[in-house]
């Protein structure tokens, strides 16, 4: 009954405030409409790689997914990297060596500790925006570009549609094979206690298929080259600057307290698994990779998933740069131009609630797989 009652109370109160907000901007003359969402957008998009924004035309429910998409990117793209750089940071964090250790902690003490809007503009206007220099005078690596407005790299496209299928179909069946590949490699090591280097051999694998097949049918995708023109490059494919910064200041802080969370469940593995792996004649990269991480998983993964969600969340933060996601198309120029707060928040607010539950949920799957079953 307490439950149905508290349950009550909080319905009536969401209804309450809905009911008032409709109430007030009736007032203002606003009427509540999703109508908009047919009218072309008079304002341009600068950024939009999955989706082909043309000014004029666009209508504001495209620049909505293109917000979207743009936020999934960064996400995506900082999830990946503060991972990796996290667990590095993380296993130094408990190094030995006492440079290696002390350099970890400053990191962590340094990037977990000031404020993310501040480190996005330092690295935006003090570093990237002061250091790099003009489209003329681009720092060329190979085929790449970096200069003040970002980095410039080719670009893939189909160029024979059937080769590119078979191409791909070629590529699924060695992932496929190397998936089987590790399952046999596991059963052997139960049975015989011989371990081979199946990840080696899976990628050195994999990327020999990937290229001899790609010559072998003949180059199945094309690259558009950035070539310079009179003021900026023409061509291939740009990493926008604001998209560069706002990933680059999102890796370095999230990775600070993905670090904290790799000590912590590396500290949480007993000592006595530590001495049993040594008195086995292990190495320190075999007690790391075969005996620490396994058992330390269980611990680091939980407060990680927090990370996850809040790296997402951060990066409604790239307006200070002028990065084109979700907030910044949709709940900052879209609202302005359309007056209909209620319905763009409230859009706005349920793609960070999806996107956190379905970060949340693969985690969790993940989490309890890796769970130590008791009998």
């Amino acid at each position: 009954m307490v439950q149905i009652f508290v349950l009550s109370i909080v319905v009536f109160g969401i209804f309450s405030i809905y009911e008032t907000t409709v109430f007030n901007l009736q007032e203002r003359g606003i009427k509540t409409s999703s109508n908009f969402f047919d009218e072309v957008a008079p304002f341009k998009v600068g950024f939009s790689p999955f989706l082909n924004f043309e000014l004029g035309k666009t209508t504001y429910i495209e620049v909505f997914y293109i917000g979207i998409l743009n936020t999934l990117l960064v996400a995506l793209l900082g999830i990946f990297a503060a991972t990796m750089l996290g667990f590095v940071i993380g296993i130094l964090r408990l190094s030995p060596n006492w440079i290696a250790s002390k350099i970890s902690l400053i990191y962590i003490e340094i990037f977990r500790n000031v404020p993310l809007l501040l480190q996005i503009m330092f690295w935006n206007f003090a570093v990237f925006l002061a250091f790099l220099p003009p489209p003329k005078k681009s720092i060329e690596m190979g085929l790449f570009y970096l200069n003040s407005r970002g980095l410039h790299s080719p670009l893939p496209f189909i160029e024979d549609s059937n080769n590119f299928k078979i191409w791909i179909l070629i590529l699924a069946l060695a992932a496929l094979a190397g998936f089987i590949f590790s399952k046999w490699s596991k059963k052997k090591f139960e049975l015989t206690g011989a371990a081979l280097p199946v990840k080696t051999i899976n990628i050195l694998s994999f990327l020999a298929i990937a290229v001899f097949s790609y010559f072998f049918l003949r180059g199945p995708l094309g690259f558009d080259l950035p070539v310079l023109g009179k003021f900026n490059f023409k061509g291939g494919g740009q990493i926008p600057l604001p998209l560069f910064s706002l990933w680059f200041a999102l890796t370095i802080y999230t990775s600070a307290f993905i670090a904290e969370n790799v000590r912590a469940g590396i500290a949480s593995v007993s000592k006595g698994q530590l001495e049993a792996s040594r008195s086995l004649g292990l190495k320190r990269s075999q007690m790391i990779n075969m005996i620490i991480i396994p058992q330390a998983m269980r611990v680091i993964i939980p407060p990680t998933i927090s990370q996850f969600l809040n790296l997402t969340k951060n990066s409604s933060l790239a307006v200070a740069v002028g990065y084109e996601e979700i907030v910044a198309v949709w709940a900052g120029i879209s609202l302005n131009q359309t007056g209909q707060a209620l319905i763009i928040i409230a859009m706005t607010i349920i793609v960070y609630e999806c996107m956190s539950l379905f970060t949340s949920f693969i985690l969790n799957v993940y989490n309890r797989r890796i769970q130590i079953t008791e009998r």
